[in-house]
């Protein structure tokens, strides 16, 4: 059974101290330009204090309410992925020395970051994506070692945005694994609860009080709260993953096509998406070249073009591939799901597609077949 211990908020710049002096850089979410986003932070009165966001499809606001309460908003704007898969770094760089011979040189970021408040489904993220760029075939040895550095520190919700829809696919508001602390807002501070030595060792050193019956009591029915919150829903995973193959020619993959732009802000803003590019950039004299890897998206044209063709030249094809590979073949590759309701892609999409709603399009039809196929049996 776990022990659970309170830190009060006037305790979290000790926090903050603790871990810059193990040599972390401090992550936590901020308000910056009307938006809460993750950035550096020295002290905790530079947190969200009584922000709150309000998201729905195409929509996003912030706005400041007298809760004193640190974490009272749903989700930042981004994840937790731009720190350990960046979203444009050098892999490596050639150069010539003096006597005109080709020097190979790899960039490796080794900055360790400690990360305040990491939602749930954002931290499923990071397993998925450790799936992808660790647990693979292939490993990046980039990502791998910003992972190993990093000290998570998981904030559990207590409230959600519209466009979440967590729960329907059989994840919770609650942080189950890959954190080092857990924490839930309460009144006047945080029931924490430690997940890895590295977590057990940091209560020891700030000499945290084991919490209250009352405290956990609270902090226990403030994210049970959650459950009933949110709105949005798709079927359960195995029926989606038979109605998207079974609806490859849908009329409704067209009817998105008409609204889709190809932006690519789904991809851009979604915590699991790994699609990215590679290539050369060489300085004007041409003596030094860098090699760059850079995030790319599947609704771009380039991302299909092979051998002189474009085999996803229209974007219901585009739209189609996203979502099937999400929502079906990423179990198949990477033995996990690709998405984790964070409702993102639905918040970020200026014109409004509702990831949830073409699912449930698609799925009915699915329905409607097996209905009518049942009654002629």
């Amino acid at each position: 059974m776990s022990q659970f211990y309170f830190l009060a908020h006037k305790r979290l710049d000790d926090l903050i101290i603790t871990l810059k002096t193990q040599g972390f850089k401090v992550k936590a979410p901020i308000v910056d330009d009307h938006a809460i986003v993750y950035d550096d932070i020295e002290k905790a009165a530079e947190l969200p204090w009584g922000y709150v966001d309000e998201q729905k499809p195409a929509h996003y606001h912030v706005k400041k309410t007298n809760e004193n309460k640190a974490f009272a908003w749903s989700l930042p704007v981004q994840s937790v992925k731009p720190m350990l898969f960046k979203e444009k770094e050098a892999l490596w760089q050639v150069k010539r020395d003096d006597s005109g011979k080709l020097i190979f040189e790899q960039a490796l970021n080794k900055q360790k970051y400690a990360v305040l408040g990491v939602r749930p489904c954002d931290l499923r993220a990071i397993e998925i994506q450790d799936r992808v760029f660790i647990e693979n075939a292939y490993q990046d040895v980039r990502y791998k070692a910003r992972r190993e550095a990093m000290f998570i520190i998981a904030a559990n919700c207590t409230s959600c945005h519209s466009n979440c829809f967590c729960v329907s696919l059989g994840d919770s508001p609650y942080a189950d694994k890959g954190f080092e602390w857990a924490m839930t807002e309460i009144n006047g501070g945080f029931v924490i609860e430690s997940g890895s030595d590295k977590g057990r060792s940091l209560i020891e050193q700030l000499q945290l009080n084991p919490a209250t019956g009352a405290q956990t009591y609270e902090a226990e029915q403030r994210v049970k709260a959650v459950y009933a919150m949110q709105e949005k829903s798709i079927p359960p995973l195995e029926k989606v993953e038979k109605a998207l193959f079974a609806n490859l020619d849908h009329p409704q993959w067209d009817d998105v096509a008409k609204r889709c732009l190809s932006c690519g802000s789904c991809t851009q803003s979604c915590p699991t998406c790994f699609c990215h590019t590679e290539k050369e950039a060489p300085d004007l004299e041409g003596q030094v070249s860098t090699h760059l890897r850079e995030w790319d998206s599947c609704f771009g044209l380039d991302h299909s073009y092979t051998h002189g063709e474009l085999y996803r030249e229209e974007p219901k094809h585009r739209y189609r591939q996203w979502l099937t590979h999400k929502f079906s073949t990423w179990r198949e590759q990477f033995r996990t799901k690709g998405c984790v309701g964070c409702g993102r892609c639905i918040t970020w999409c200026p014109v409004s597609i509702d990831v949830t709603d073409e699912i449930n399009i698609l799925c009915q039809e699915k329905q409607n077949k097996q209905e009518k196929q049942e009654k002629k049996a």
